[in-house]
């Protein structure tokens, strides 16, 4: 969108010539502008230089890579169009008859997740590691469990120390909603895990293979053992490599567990069904049946690379993946809309800037305590 297509939409409004749902655009950002403590101290030479920049930025957006693109271009239009209906309102406000309080209303939202894990040792004790110094956590029996500098967890076998021998300990790795984490097992490999997830794991590797539990969601980068497969369980399959990249997405409440493959090769086994993937694809266990489907990998691991990505997923889906990462509840009043949503936002951003967004595709809300209802 050329920002002469927005400047022709904003001259519309104001001769009122625009739809229902461009004046709701407009009207929006009018009142988010004003309510703003600092907007009357504005010149027009900075609203200017403001409106000029808010434009170069946002049509830069629009036109860069995939990533930096926030949401579909019908949105990233109209907050091009309510940027410039703000200060055009900020430019001719001795025109305009309406008053907004000075006061700026209290505005409940829910800041975004961050690092939050709880271990879970063999011995049952339990360590909050986002509130752990850095350093030494805790010896399992000749293994080190350090937390590393940039706060992940990591596995070290100590060197002449005395490890029990017939004995396996295990570890349980577990962030709540509004948390995410990093470990690195003692065979070196990388777990990524989302929020409301968890995997055990035993503290040192033995035996003739590699094996650990998971709940949620996780991606893996596991370190090449020929020798030694590397198996995930977790809700009704087994994942079984020998050093790859994937994900697997197994919350109880989805309706599919996905596993997506990036690098290598993933055998799914779920009963009787067995299916070998290759990268680019994904292998979606649903009715106890295994379906393989090529994919858009970016989309599986958007939550890694801090993103939300959405393709035409439903209004559930949606509220599932905030839900999780918010640690909110959500509630439907009356029937759930049917929409679909395409597009990518950062996962940085507060749940209520988020739900304005989806509040262009007709989405209604309100905030009611710990919970997001959706209204018709």
């Amino acid at each position: 969108m050329h920002k002469n297509n927005a400047e022709d939409l904003l001259r519309r409004y104001h001769n009122g010539q625009v739809s229902e749902e461009e004046k709701a655009w407009v009207e929006t950002w009018y009142l988010h502008m004003k309510t703003d403590d600092q907007t009357d101290e504005l010149t027009d030479d900075v609203m200017e230089h403001d409106r000029q920049q808010s434009l170069d930025a946002l049509l830069h957006d629009i036109n860069a890579p995939r990533h930096t693109r926030l949401w579909p271009r019908f949105v990233a239009a109209a907050v091009i169009i309510m940027i410039l209906a703000g200060i055009y309102a900020l430019n001719h406000r001795q025109k305009t008859p309406q008053t907004v309080a000075a006061t700026k209303p209290v505005v409940h939202d829910f800041a975004p997740g961050s690092n939050k894990v709880i271990l879970t040792l063999s011995n049952g004790s339990k360590v909050e590691l986002n509130d752990a110094k850095k350093g030494k956590v805790a010896d399992e029996s000749g293994t080190l469990i350090n937390k590393t500098a940039d706060g992940q967890i990591s596995y070290a076998k100590q060197e002449g120390a005395d490890h029990l021998k017939n004995q396996q300990l295990f570890n349980t790795a577990a962030t709540p909603r509004g948390g995410q984490y990093q470990l690195v097992l003692a065979d070196g490999t990388r777990v990524w895990l989302n929020a409301a997830s968890s995997v055990k794991y035993p503290v040192e590797f033995s035996g003739s293979e590699r094996k650990v539990e998971l709940t949620g969601e996780a991606y893996f980068e596991v370190a090449h053992d020929q020798k030694r497969p590397f198996r995930v369980v977790s809700n009704g399959q087994r994942v079984e490599v020998l050093g790859t990249h994937f994900n697997i997405n197994a919350y109880d409440n989805e309706q599919a567990v996905k596993t997506t493959l990036l690098q290598g090769s993933v055998r799914i086994v779920a009963g009787a069904n067995i299916k070998t993937i290759k990268p680019g694809e994904q292998a979606q266990l649903k009715h106890g049946q295994v379906t393989v489907n090529a994919v858009d990998t970016d989309e599986a691991v958007a939550w890694k690379n801090g993103f939300f990505n959405f393709n035409d997923a439903d209004i559930g889906t949606v509220m599932r993946q905030l839900t999780r990462w918010y640690d909110l509840e959500v509630k439907y009043e009356g029937s759930i809309p049917q929409r679909q949503f395409t597009g990518e936002i950062s996962r940085n951003v507060t749940a209520r800037q988020i739900l304005d967004i989806l509040s262009f595709k007709k989405i209604h809300y309100r905030i009611d305590g710990n919970t997001i209802v959706i209204t018709p």
